[in-house]
């Protein structure tokens, strides 16, 4: 058991985020999660509904004196971005993470941490549990699949929820109140592929230890894109030696920088000197900015592979597509306005998939980045399917929230807050279409690297956010409706 008497104020909050920590929630497994959380409601005579899109919400009646004040909505989501690296001795799939602590950090063995959100869910449940003194009506909101495209938060029926103040806890840098944020979609390009017989060995190379990181928290930070770059070295190996592509993978969510992908390749010759040659060069090119880049390689038997003429179309679409900061803002010094990133390949059922998170902050230049890709995939002989599509977070300048919560941050950290609009996407946006009048605003604590298995979350900023937090809903609990 991990040891937390160093910060007592924490002792709810990191006693429900382990426990969230053992139960398996990569986006797409929705059901765990919401039993644990419905039952928690049940446990506590607390009112809760559970949707069809496994959204959970939670409402808590108002303390002695606080009912006259506006209900305050907290919201986080339930799934986690799942990365891993191999060191996890268990499967993170079937028994959660594996959480310990770092000093002043929490980490996970092997896998992201899942911080994002769980801090948000744990800080939710702690005051739900009775953790705050004084509050007003509180509706916890917990919404599914955040990580891939909203989906929860589309899905949502708000006819359920009162309250027209909503704090989003699904920011990562303590200090930074975020008002608004791009909208998005998702695009998947599938390519048809022809295979053809062969002969000799296959030799798989993986390319690891790049830094990904989230793909719109850290997209205009130079970091490389791991499918881009084996992409880039399998094309020169079979430019020089003629070995077919038998299989070629990497990512693990479009929304997240791939950190890791593998090519496996096909010859009768033996092909390790031109392997060595071309993933070192790649590797010596790329190492100033991913200082912790490297291969590997494995040798099998080979069971077939694409036609080459399959494979120099998909390696050279993987070339072409853009993955990467596509326009800065005009209007915001240093923001990214328009951006792509291809999180995910695979090769599968005759043909290959590429995921991309499409991100703007005007829909008419995420329109235009959609309808570059659909030219791309064209060209191929590819088609392109659009899912997941979310709308910007407009900002809001009169924000009665926003004044409030940066009133009571002054009073506590004796300095103001930076309010920003982000490039990232929130669910702001999604729910603010859903109920009229809504007023949101974006916290959270410190959680460094999130999407990546060097996921930390510091500790002593989550105490310090949630002590802010519980002040926060003691004044908001001192307002008239």
């Amino acid at each position: 058991m991990i040891d937390f008497k160093d910060y007592p104020s924490l002792e709810r909050v990191m006693k429900f985020f382990l426990q969230i920590s053992e139960i398996p929630r990569e986006s797409g497994n929705r059901e765990p999660i919401a039993r644990y959380l419905k039952s928690f409601a049940d446990e506590r005579g607390l009112w809760c509904s559970v949707d069809g899109e496994h959204n959970v919400i939670i409402k808590k009646p108002a303390t002695a004196g606080y009912g006259s004040a506006p209900t305050v909505i907290l919201q986080g989501h339930t799934d986690m971005v799942l990365a891993e690296n191999g060191e996890c001795p268990h499967d993170p799939r079937v028994a959660g993470v594996m959480v310990y602590r770092d000093g002043d950090l929490l980490r996970a063995v092997g896998t992201t941490l899942g911080g994002d959100d769980g801090v948000a869910l744990a800080y939710a449940l702690a005051i739900l549990d009775g953790d705050a003194e004084c509050h007003p009506e509180i509706e916890a909101l917990f919404t599914s699949d955040e990580e891939i495209g909203l989906l929860g938060a589309a899905g949502l029926d708000a006819s359920e929820l009162c309250g027209r103040m909503l704090i989003n806890i699904d920011s990562d840098i303590e200090g930074i109140f975020t008002v608004g944020c791009a909208g998005g979609v998702r695009c998947d390009i599938r390519l048809p592929l022809d295979k053809c017989e062969c002969r000799g060995r296959e030799y798989t190379v993986r390319l690891d230890g790049l830094l990904g990181g989230h793909s719109g928290m850290e997209i205009d930070k130079g970091r490389e894109n791991a499918i881009k770059l084996i992409a880039e070295a399998a094309a020169e190996v079979v430019k020089s030696t003629g070995a077919l592509v038998s299989d070629i993978r990497g990512g693990c969510a479009d929304n997240a920088i791939a950190a890791s992908a593998s090519v496996s390749l096909v010859s009768e010759s033996d092909l390790t000197a031109e392997i060595d040659f071309a993933f070192t060069a790649l590797c010596d090119k790329y190492r100033p900015r991913e200082s912790g880049i490297a291969y590997s390689v494995s040798v099998g038997e080979a069971h077939g592979a694409l036609s080459a003429e399959s494979a120099a179309a998909l390696l050279s679409l993987i070339g072409e597509v853009r993955s990467g900061v596509i326009k800065m803002s005009e209007e915001i010094k240093g923001l990214p306005e328009t951006s792509e990133n291809l999180g995910i390949l695979t090769v599968a059922d005759g043909a290959a998939t590429l995921s991309l998170s499409v991100r703007s902050a005007k829909g008419s230049e995420k329109a235009l980045a959609v309808a570059a890709l659909r030219a791309l995939a064209d060209k191929y002989g590819a088609t392109v399917d659009e899912h997941g599509a979310y709308p910007a977070w407009e900002y809001r300048s009169d924000s009665p929230l926003c004044e409030l919560m940066c009133r009571v941050y002054e009073e506590e950290y004796g300095k103001s807050p930076e309010v920003v609009t982000i490039h990232a996407g929130l669910e702001c946006g999604v729910i603010s279409e859903k109920i009229e009048g809504l007023d949101c605003v974006s916290i959270g604590p410190d959680n460094f690297d999130i999407h990546t298995t060097e996921e930390r979350l510091s500790l002593s900023s989550v105490s310090r956010v949630y002590e802010y937090l519980k002040k926060l809903l003691r004044a908001a609990g001192e307002l008239k409706r």
